[in-house]
């Protein structure tokens, strides 16, 4: 047991134990800040949990005590896979429990997708890979995580995925089931919310956390969530149908063998969604092996010139590039892939603020560019 010293305070800083706390705005029952190790001057991220009981009552205290509790115990668990957040230590005061995570500077992949608005093929592989490779391991130890969304998945110096946010994770026996509503809604498993609507449906398992992988990688391909409506009630409707749709011009330029993991994932009955190690094996992770050709050197010498003179026209195209019809600009601008990622950057910088974090909704309507029926049928009444 650490001897705590909170004595000294300044400005900004609090220590404790062996750590400095930057100390500025609190939340309502816990906050994340940065903290720097006083032996070594090594700056980690700090979880603080306010236990006190002051801003709750005392059974509130009391129950988020033990699920921290819970947490610390699973993160032990998970200690030394790459791609999950490492838990550098823990330790308790009177009113605080203190979390010490690995520091990821590059922040949250919801910040990061906010930037870059969508992220290309090469980069959703190494994101969704190192993401579902995680997933396996705490299924591996019979962990699942339950609030998987890219708000819970940090990246590191070098975009490196870090899953966080255990607050939500259980570990279950071989014949438990869980009932409990829990998650973030537009991520939710069709068989969570069947659980918590009806009588006599079994339990939800693992299977609930390859959903969110799909959600996800549909996210970053197409910078909208898949299941999105302004009345909570149709998007919950749409999740237990599975309703969604690879769009046009959106998705015209994604490879099938993305499209099909996310179809595989995005299965309303769990027994038939991939599970990770099913996942991890699918041809959208693999590159095929081409066995060892024999040299020719004749063959091999036209080939470069061949590709001296693709290249040298491929430039002369980059900088010289074929004009755009005018016609196509004026009737759809939205449908040339510059243009678009021109228009969907502009948007961003102009409404990003709009965008909060965990809020699904105002993300996806920013991609809305498609009049709604209902909105056709208002305008068609008002008109009458």
């Amino acid at each position: 047991m650490k001897q705590f010293l909170a004595v000294r305070k300044s400005s900004e800083l609090i220590w404790c134990g062996n750590f400095y706390f930057d100390f500025h705005d609190r939340g309502i029952s816990s906050i994340v800040r940065r903290c720097i190790e006083k032996e070594t001057g090594q700056e980690f991220a700090v979880k603080i949990i306010d236990i006190s009981g002051e801003k709750s009552d005392i059974y509130e205290a009391d129950l988020t005590k033990r699920d921290t509790v819970r947490e610390i115990n699973i993160l032990k668990m998970c200690n030394g896979h790459d791609n999950i957040i490492e838990l550098h230590d823990s330790f308790e005061t009177p009113t605080f429990i203190f979390l010490v995570f690995e520091l990821c500077k590059q922040g949250e992949l919801f910040d990061y997708l906010t930037q870059v608005v969508t992220l290309s093929e090469k980069r959703t592989r190494i994101i969704m890979k190192q993401l579902i490779e995680a997933v396996e391991f705490i299924h591996s130890k019979n962990i699942v995580h339950r609030d998987l969304k890219p708000e819970n998945i940090l990246l590191d110096d070098n975009l490196n995925v870090k899953v966080s946010d255990f607050g939500f994770a259980t570990v279950l026996g071989e014949d438990d089931e869980l009932t409990e509503l829990c998650g973030t809604p537009g991520y939710l498993a069709p068989e969570v919310l069947a659980v918590s609507m009806y009588d006599n449906v079994p339990g939800y398992r693992m299977e609930v956390d390859m959903w969110a992988c799909g959600v996800i990688m549909y996210t970053l391909l197409c910078g909208a969530p898949p299941f999105w409506h302004r009345k909570q009630m149709q998007m919950l409707r749409m999740i237990m149908q599975a309703n969604y749709t690879f769009g046009s011009p959106e998705w015209d330029d994604v490879s099938q063998t993305a499209k099909d993991l996310i179809s595989n994932l995005l299965v309303v009955n769990p027994k038939e969604r991939l599970s990770a190690k099913q996942a991890l094996e699918s041809p959208f992770f693999k590159r095929e092996l081409k066995p060892p050709k024999q040299f020719f050197p004749r063959r091999t010498f036209r080939a470069l010139v061949i590709c001296v003179r693709f290249f040298h026209r491929l430039k002369f195209f980059y900088y010289n590039p074929p004009p755009i019809p005018v016609e196509t600009i004026k009737t759809n601008p939205y449908g040339v892939k510059n243009f678009r990622k021109l228009i969907d950057s502009c948007t961003f910088k102009m409404y990003g603020h709009w965008v909060k974090k965990g809020d699904n909704q105002n993300r996806a309507a920013l991609f809305e560019h498609v009049q709604r029926e209902d909105w056709r049928n208002q305008v068609s009444f008002d008109n009458s």
